[in-house]
Protein backbone atom coordinates (compact mmCIF):
# COMPACT_ATOMS: atom_id res chain seq x y z
CA UNK A 1 0.00 0.00 0.00
CA UNK A 2 3.00 2.29 0.35
CA UNK A 3 4.21 1.81 -3.21
CA UNK A 4 4.01 4.91 -5.43
CA UNK A 5 1.66 5.11 -8.40
CA UNK A 6 1.71 7.35 -11.47
CA UNK A 7 -1.53 8.13 -13.29
CA UNK A 8 -1.04 10.29 -16.37
CA UNK A 9 1.24 13.12 -15.20
CA UNK A 10 0.42 12.76 -11.51
CA UNK A 11 2.66 10.86 -9.08
CA UNK A 12 1.04 9.56 -5.90
CA UNK A 13 3.39 8.70 -3.05
CA UNK A 14 1.30 5.67 -2.04
CA UNK A 15 -1.92 3.79 -2.81
CA UNK A 16 -4.08 5.05 0.09
CA UNK A 17 -6.94 7.42 -0.71
CA UNK A 18 -8.99 9.39 1.78
CA UNK A 19 -12.44 8.62 0.44
CA UNK A 20 -14.78 11.57 -0.30
CA UNK A 21 -16.95 11.81 2.81
CA UNK A 22 -19.85 14.25 3.17
CA UNK A 23 -19.36 16.73 6.00
CA UNK A 24 -22.59 18.78 5.65
CA UNK A 25 -20.73 21.90 6.80
CA UNK A 26 -20.77 24.10 3.68
CA UNK A 27 -22.71 27.38 3.65
CA UNK A 28 -24.42 28.33 0.40
CA UNK A 29 -22.23 25.73 -1.24
CA UNK A 30 -19.01 27.30 0.04
CA UNK A 31 -16.46 25.31 2.03
CA UNK A 32 -14.90 26.93 5.08
CA UNK A 33 -12.64 26.42 8.08
CA UNK A 34 -14.14 23.02 8.88
CA UNK A 35 -13.14 21.69 5.48
CA UNK A 36 -9.69 23.25 5.71
CA UNK A 37 -9.03 21.46 9.01
CA UNK A 38 -10.75 18.22 7.98
CA UNK A 39 -8.98 17.85 4.64
CA UNK A 40 -5.74 19.43 5.82
CA UNK A 41 -5.43 17.03 8.75
CA UNK A 42 -5.93 14.03 6.51
CA UNK A 43 -3.43 15.34 3.99
CA UNK A 44 -0.89 15.48 6.83
CA UNK A 45 -1.90 11.94 7.87
CA UNK A 46 0.07 10.06 5.25
CA UNK A 47 -2.44 9.22 2.48
CA UNK A 48 -1.34 9.64 -1.11
CA UNK A 49 -4.58 11.21 -2.30
CA UNK A 50 -7.25 13.14 -0.39
CA UNK A 51 -10.65 13.43 -2.07
CA UNK A 52 -13.14 16.23 -1.41
CA UNK A 53 -16.75 15.16 -0.89
CA UNK A 54 -19.28 15.23 -3.73
CA UNK A 55 -19.53 18.80 -4.96
CA UNK A 56 -22.38 20.03 -7.16
CA UNK A 57 -22.06 22.15 -10.30
CA UNK A 58 -25.44 23.81 -9.61
CA UNK A 59 -27.33 24.81 -6.42
CA UNK A 60 -30.13 22.30 -7.05
CA UNK A 61 -27.64 19.46 -7.38
CA UNK A 62 -26.61 19.44 -3.74
CA UNK A 63 -27.68 16.51 -1.59
CA UNK A 64 -28.39 18.74 1.41
CA UNK A 65 -28.16 22.47 2.19
CA UNK A 66 -24.81 21.70 3.85
CA UNK A 67 -23.16 20.21 0.77
CA UNK A 68 -20.55 22.09 -1.28
CA UNK A 69 -20.85 23.48 -4.78
CA UNK A 70 -18.61 24.93 -7.46
CA UNK A 71 -20.69 27.34 -9.50
CA UNK A 72 -19.26 30.74 -8.47
CA UNK A 73 -16.00 32.57 -7.83
CA UNK A 74 -16.32 32.57 -4.04
CA UNK A 75 -16.62 28.77 -3.95
CA UNK A 76 -13.62 28.43 -6.25
CA UNK A 77 -11.53 30.72 -4.05
CA UNK A 78 -12.53 28.78 -0.92
CA UNK A 79 -11.39 25.54 -2.53
CA UNK A 80 -8.17 27.19 -3.69
CA UNK A 81 -7.33 28.01 -0.06
CA UNK A 82 -7.58 24.31 0.85
CA UNK A 83 -5.68 23.09 -2.20
CA UNK A 84 -2.88 25.56 -1.52
CA UNK A 85 -2.60 24.33 2.08
CA UNK A 86 -2.39 20.68 1.00
CA UNK A 87 0.22 21.45 -1.63
CA UNK A 88 2.22 23.75 0.62
CA UNK A 89 2.23 21.74 3.83
CA UNK A 90 2.05 18.09 2.76
CA UNK A 91 3.22 15.64 0.10
CA UNK A 92 -0.35 14.45 -0.54
CA UNK A 93 -2.30 15.19 -3.70
CA UNK A 94 -5.90 16.42 -3.58
CA UNK A 95 -8.87 15.60 -5.80
CA UNK A 96 -12.43 16.80 -6.23
CA UNK A 97 -15.50 14.65 -6.78
CA UNK A 98 -18.14 16.36 -8.92
CA UNK A 99 -21.70 15.07 -8.94
CA UNK A 100 -25.39 15.96 -8.96
CA UNK A 101 -27.76 14.49 -6.39
CA UNK A 102 -30.62 13.87 -8.83
CA UNK A 103 -33.58 12.13 -7.14
CA UNK A 104 -31.72 12.00 -3.79
CA UNK A 105 -31.37 15.77 -3.44
CA UNK A 106 -33.03 18.31 -1.16
CA UNK A 107 -32.65 16.06 1.87
CA UNK A 108 -31.65 16.44 5.50
CA UNK A 109 -28.13 16.49 6.94
CA UNK A 110 -26.48 13.13 7.48
CA UNK A 111 -26.95 13.13 11.25
CA UNK A 112 -30.65 14.00 10.90
CA UNK A 113 -33.01 11.80 8.86
CA UNK A 114 -30.65 10.80 6.09
CA UNK A 115 -32.12 10.64 2.56
CA UNK A 116 -35.43 12.09 3.79
CA UNK A 117 -36.76 15.41 2.40
CA UNK A 118 -36.20 18.70 4.21
CA UNK A 119 -39.06 19.70 6.55
CA UNK A 120 -39.38 22.88 4.46
CA UNK A 121 -37.61 24.77 1.69
CA UNK A 122 -37.24 21.86 -0.69
CA UNK A 123 -36.03 22.56 -4.21
CA UNK A 124 -37.18 20.78 -7.41
CA UNK A 125 -35.35 17.63 -8.49
CA UNK A 126 -34.18 16.25 -11.83
CA UNK A 127 -33.54 12.64 -12.79
CA UNK A 128 -33.48 10.23 -15.71
CA UNK A 129 -37.14 9.41 -15.10
CA UNK A 130 -39.91 10.53 -12.77
CA UNK A 131 -39.04 7.87 -10.19
CA UNK A 132 -38.73 8.99 -6.53
CA UNK A 133 -35.99 7.51 -4.36
CA UNK A 134 -38.49 6.62 -1.65
CA UNK A 135 -42.14 7.07 -0.67
CA UNK A 136 -41.37 10.31 1.18
CA UNK A 137 -39.05 11.75 -1.46
CA UNK A 138 -40.15 14.13 -4.17
CA UNK A 139 -41.01 12.85 -7.62
CA UNK A 140 -38.21 14.25 -9.82
CA UNK A 141 -38.76 15.71 -13.25
CA UNK A 142 -37.45 13.56 -16.11
CA UNK A 143 -34.69 15.47 -17.85
CA UNK A 144 -35.37 16.94 -21.28
CA UNK A 145 -32.75 17.40 -23.95
CA UNK A 146 -32.48 21.05 -22.94
CA UNK A 147 -31.98 20.01 -19.31
CA UNK A 148 -29.21 17.63 -20.34
CA UNK A 149 -27.42 20.26 -22.39
CA UNK A 150 -27.61 22.81 -19.57
CA UNK A 151 -26.38 20.28 -17.01
CA UNK A 152 -23.48 19.17 -19.17
CA UNK A 153 -22.47 22.81 -19.55
CA UNK A 154 -22.64 23.23 -15.77
CA UNK A 155 -20.39 20.20 -15.24
CA UNK A 156 -17.91 21.60 -17.74
CA UNK A 157 -17.91 25.01 -16.04
CA UNK A 158 -17.30 23.35 -12.66
CA UNK A 159 -14.51 21.27 -14.21
CA UNK A 160 -12.77 24.42 -15.38
CA UNK A 161 -13.17 25.95 -11.93
CA UNK A 162 -11.70 22.81 -10.35
CA UNK A 163 -8.68 23.07 -12.64
CA UNK A 164 -8.27 26.76 -11.81
CA UNK A 165 -8.49 25.96 -8.09
CA UNK A 166 -5.47 23.68 -8.55
CA UNK A 167 -6.98 20.24 -7.93
CA UNK A 168 -4.74 17.36 -9.01
CA UNK A 169 -7.47 14.81 -9.70
CA UNK A 170 -11.12 14.94 -10.77
CA UNK A 171 -13.76 12.29 -10.18
CA UNK A 172 -17.24 12.10 -11.67
CA UNK A 173 -19.83 10.58 -9.33
CA UNK A 174 -21.88 8.06 -11.29
CA UNK A 175 -22.96 5.90 -8.36
CA UNK A 176 -25.32 5.62 -5.38
CA UNK A 177 -28.55 6.64 -7.09
CA UNK A 178 -27.52 10.22 -7.81
CA UNK A 179 -28.29 11.87 -11.16
CA UNK A 180 -25.91 10.02 -13.47
CA UNK A 181 -26.38 6.78 -11.57
CA UNK A 182 -30.14 7.18 -12.09
CA UNK A 183 -29.48 7.01 -15.83
CA UNK A 184 -27.24 3.93 -15.56
CA UNK A 185 -29.50 1.91 -13.25
CA UNK A 186 -32.39 0.10 -15.01
CA UNK A 187 -34.54 0.40 -11.89
CA UNK A 188 -34.56 4.20 -12.10
CA UNK A 189 -34.18 4.73 -15.85
CA UNK A 190 -37.53 4.10 -17.55
CA UNK A 191 -36.92 6.25 -20.60
CA UNK A 192 -38.09 5.16 -24.04
CA UNK A 193 -35.73 7.41 -26.00
CA UNK A 194 -32.08 6.88 -26.92
CA UNK A 195 -31.10 7.35 -23.24
CA UNK A 196 -33.10 4.37 -21.98
CA UNK A 197 -33.38 0.65 -22.54
CA UNK A 198 -30.06 -1.07 -23.21
CA UNK A 199 -27.04 -0.64 -20.99
CA UNK A 200 -25.28 1.29 -23.75
CA UNK A 201 -28.24 3.68 -24.00
CA UNK A 202 -28.46 4.12 -20.23
CA UNK A 203 -24.77 5.04 -20.14
CA UNK A 204 -25.08 7.46 -23.04
CA UNK A 205 -25.75 10.64 -21.05
CA UNK A 206 -23.19 9.93 -18.27
CA UNK A 207 -20.64 9.32 -21.03
CA UNK A 208 -21.60 12.61 -22.70
CA UNK A 209 -20.98 14.43 -19.42
CA UNK A 210 -17.71 12.62 -18.78
CA UNK A 211 -16.39 13.24 -22.29
CA UNK A 212 -17.20 16.96 -22.08
CA UNK A 213 -15.46 17.16 -18.70
CA UNK A 214 -12.43 15.22 -19.93
CA UNK A 215 -12.05 17.68 -22.81
CA UNK A 216 -12.12 20.61 -20.37
CA UNK A 217 -9.84 19.02 -17.75
CA UNK A 218 -6.06 19.33 -18.27
CA UNK A 219 -4.77 16.36 -20.25
CA UNK A 220 -1.97 15.61 -17.78
CA UNK A 221 -4.32 15.31 -14.80
CA UNK A 222 -6.21 12.06 -14.07
CA UNK A 223 -9.96 11.52 -14.07
CA UNK A 224 -11.86 8.74 -12.35
CA UNK A 225 -15.51 7.69 -12.26
CA UNK A 226 -17.28 6.20 -9.26
CA UNK A 227 -19.84 3.55 -10.18
CA UNK A 228 -22.23 1.29 -8.34
CA UNK A 229 -20.98 -2.10 -9.51
CA UNK A 230 -23.96 -3.98 -8.05
CA UNK A 231 -27.45 -2.68 -7.34
CA UNK A 232 -28.08 -5.56 -4.93
CA UNK A 233 -31.72 -5.63 -6.09
CA UNK A 234 -33.70 -7.79 -8.54
CA UNK A 235 -33.65 -6.31 -12.02
CA UNK A 236 -30.75 -4.00 -11.22
CA UNK A 237 -27.21 -3.85 -12.54
CA UNK A 238 -24.93 -6.76 -11.70
CA UNK A 239 -21.14 -7.17 -11.56
CA UNK A 240 -21.30 -8.36 -15.17
CA UNK A 241 -22.87 -5.03 -16.11
CA UNK A 242 -20.20 -3.20 -14.11
CA UNK A 243 -17.49 -4.67 -16.32
CA UNK A 244 -19.33 -3.40 -19.41
CA UNK A 245 -19.88 0.05 -17.81
CA UNK A 246 -16.20 0.33 -16.93
CA UNK A 247 -15.20 -0.62 -20.46
CA UNK A 248 -17.36 2.18 -21.88
CA UNK A 249 -15.77 4.76 -19.57
CA UNK A 250 -12.28 3.47 -20.34
CA UNK A 251 -12.96 4.00 -24.05
CA UNK A 252 -14.06 7.57 -23.22
CA UNK A 253 -10.73 8.32 -21.52
CA UNK A 254 -11.36 7.39 -17.89
CA UNK A 255 -8.16 6.55 -16.01
CA UNK A 256 -9.55 4.87 -12.88
CA UNK A 257 -12.86 3.29 -11.91
CA UNK A 258 -13.76 3.90 -8.26
CA UNK A 259 -15.75 0.78 -7.49
CA UNK A 260 -18.58 1.12 -4.99
CA UNK A 261 -22.00 -0.55 -5.00
CA UNK A 262 -25.62 -0.19 -3.94
CA UNK A 263 -27.55 2.83 -2.70
CA UNK A 264 -29.37 3.11 -6.02
CA UNK A 265 -32.70 1.90 -4.64
CA UNK A 266 -34.25 1.46 -1.21
CA UNK A 267 -34.95 -2.15 -2.20
CA UNK A 268 -31.24 -2.96 -2.20
CA UNK A 269 -30.14 -5.81 0.08
CA UNK A 270 -26.35 -5.71 0.07
CA UNK A 271 -24.28 -8.49 1.61
CA UNK A 272 -21.81 -6.71 3.88
CA UNK A 273 -18.48 -8.05 5.07
CA UNK A 274 -14.78 -7.33 5.20
CA UNK A 275 -13.63 -5.88 1.84
CA UNK A 276 -17.03 -6.87 0.45
CA UNK A 277 -16.81 -4.67 -2.66
CA UNK A 278 -13.26 -5.59 -3.60
CA UNK A 279 -14.31 -8.50 -5.88
CA UNK A 280 -16.03 -5.98 -8.16
CA UNK A 281 -12.86 -3.87 -8.40
CA UNK A 282 -10.89 -7.06 -9.04
CA UNK A 283 -13.06 -8.07 -11.98
CA UNK A 284 -12.97 -4.64 -13.59
CA UNK A 285 -9.20 -4.30 -13.17
CA UNK A 286 -8.41 -7.68 -14.63
CA UNK A 287 -11.15 -8.09 -17.22
CA UNK A 288 -11.20 -4.53 -18.56
CA UNK A 289 -7.49 -3.91 -18.06
CA UNK A 290 -7.65 -0.58 -16.26
CA UNK A 291 -6.79 0.92 -12.89
CA UNK A 292 -9.36 0.51 -10.14
CA UNK A 293 -9.93 1.91 -6.69
CA UNK A 294 -11.34 -0.49 -4.10
CA UNK A 295 -13.57 0.83 -1.33
CA UNK A 296 -15.79 -0.63 1.37
CA UNK A 297 -14.94 -2.13 4.76
CA UNK A 298 -11.18 -1.79 4.24
CA UNK A 299 -9.95 -0.92 7.69
CA UNK A 300 -6.44 -2.33 8.22
CA UNK A 301 -3.09 -2.21 6.48
CA UNK A 302 -3.32 -5.97 5.96
CA UNK A 303 -6.53 -5.45 3.98
CA UNK A 304 -4.98 -2.83 1.72
CA UNK A 305 -1.72 -4.75 1.30
CA UNK A 306 -3.54 -7.94 0.34
CA UNK A 307 -5.77 -6.12 -2.17
CA UNK A 308 -2.93 -4.30 -3.89
CA UNK A 309 -0.37 -7.09 -3.58
CA UNK A 310 -2.74 -9.60 -5.18
CA UNK A 311 -3.49 -7.27 -8.08
CA UNK A 312 -7.14 -6.84 -7.17
CA UNK A 313 -7.04 -3.03 -7.25
CA UNK A 314 -4.47 -0.26 -7.61
CA UNK A 315 -5.75 2.11 -4.92
CA UNK A 316 -7.66 1.62 -1.67
CA UNK A 317 -10.11 4.29 -0.56
CA UNK A 318 -10.50 4.39 3.21
CA UNK A 319 -13.60 6.18 4.52
CA UNK A 320 -14.83 5.67 8.09
CA UNK A 321 -11.40 4.76 9.52
CA UNK A 322 -10.21 8.16 8.31
CA UNK A 323 -13.08 9.85 10.16
CA UNK A 324 -11.88 8.20 13.36
CA UNK A 325 -8.17 8.69 12.66
CA UNK A 326 -6.91 11.40 10.28
CA UNK A 327 -3.41 9.85 10.40
CA UNK A 328 -4.62 6.32 9.59
CA UNK A 329 -1.83 5.73 7.06
CA UNK A 330 0.93 6.86 9.40
CA UNK A 331 -0.44 4.80 12.27
CA UNK A 332 -0.87 1.65 10.17
CA UNK A 333 2.68 2.04 8.88
CA UNK A 334 3.89 2.30 12.48
CA UNK A 335 2.10 -0.95 13.35
CA UNK A 336 4.05 -2.56 10.51
CA UNK A 337 7.26 -0.94 11.85
CA UNK A 338 8.04 0.48 8.40
CA UNK A 339 9.36 4.01 7.99
CA UNK A 340 8.56 4.20 4.28
CA UNK A 341 6.20 7.11 4.98
CA UNK A 342 6.91 10.78 5.46
CA UNK A 343 5.75 12.46 8.66
CA UNK A 344 5.34 16.24 8.91
CA UNK A 345 8.46 17.68 10.52
CA UNK A 346 6.58 19.17 13.50
CA UNK A 347 5.32 15.66 14.36
CA UNK A 348 8.62 13.76 14.22
CA UNK A 349 9.07 13.44 17.99
CA UNK A 350 5.60 11.92 18.18
CA UNK A 351 6.52 9.51 15.40
CA UNK A 352 9.60 8.24 17.24
CA UNK A 353 7.71 7.73 20.48
CA UNK A 354 4.92 5.87 18.67
CA UNK A 355 7.35 3.50 16.95
CA UNK A 356 9.13 2.78 20.24
CA UNK A 357 5.85 2.11 22.04
CA UNK A 358 4.55 -0.22 19.33
CA UNK A 359 7.87 -2.10 19.26
CA UNK A 360 7.71 -2.47 23.06
CA UNK A 361 4.15 -3.80 22.90
CA UNK A 362 5.05 -6.28 20.17
CA UNK A 363 8.06 -7.52 22.15
CA UNK A 364 5.91 -8.03 25.24
CA UNK A 365 3.32 -9.93 23.19
CA UNK A 366 6.03 -12.21 21.80
CA UNK A 367 7.39 -12.83 25.29
CA UNK A 368 3.94 -13.83 26.53
CA UNK A 369 3.55 -16.23 23.60
CA UNK A 370 6.96 -17.79 24.27
CA UNK A 371 6.07 -18.30 27.92
CA UNK A 372 2.76 -19.89 27.01
CA UNK A 373 4.02 -22.22 24.28
CA UNK A 374 7.56 -21.83 22.96
CA UNK A 375 6.86 -24.24 20.11
CA UNK A 376 4.32 -21.88 18.59
CA UNK A 377 6.74 -18.95 18.26
CA UNK A 378 9.14 -18.94 15.28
Amino acid sequence: MLLPLRVRGLALKNRIVVSPMAQYKARNGEVGDWHLVHLGARALGGAGLVMVEMTSPVPEGRITPGCPGLWNDAQQAAFRRIVDFVHGESSARIGLQLGHSGPKGSTQLGWEQIDEPLPSGNWPLLSASAVPYGPQNQVPQAMTRADMDAMTAAFVAATRRAAAAGFDWLELHGAHGYLLSAFICPLTNRRSDEYGGSLENRCRYPLEVFSAMRAAWPAERPMSVRISAHDWAPGGNTPDDAVAIARLFKEAGCDVIDVSSGQTTREARPVYGRMYQTPFADRIRNEVGMLTMAVGAISEADHANSIIGAGRADLCAIARPHLADPAWTLHEAARLQTRAVDWPNPYLSGRDQLYREIARQQAMQTAVQVAADPAEVP
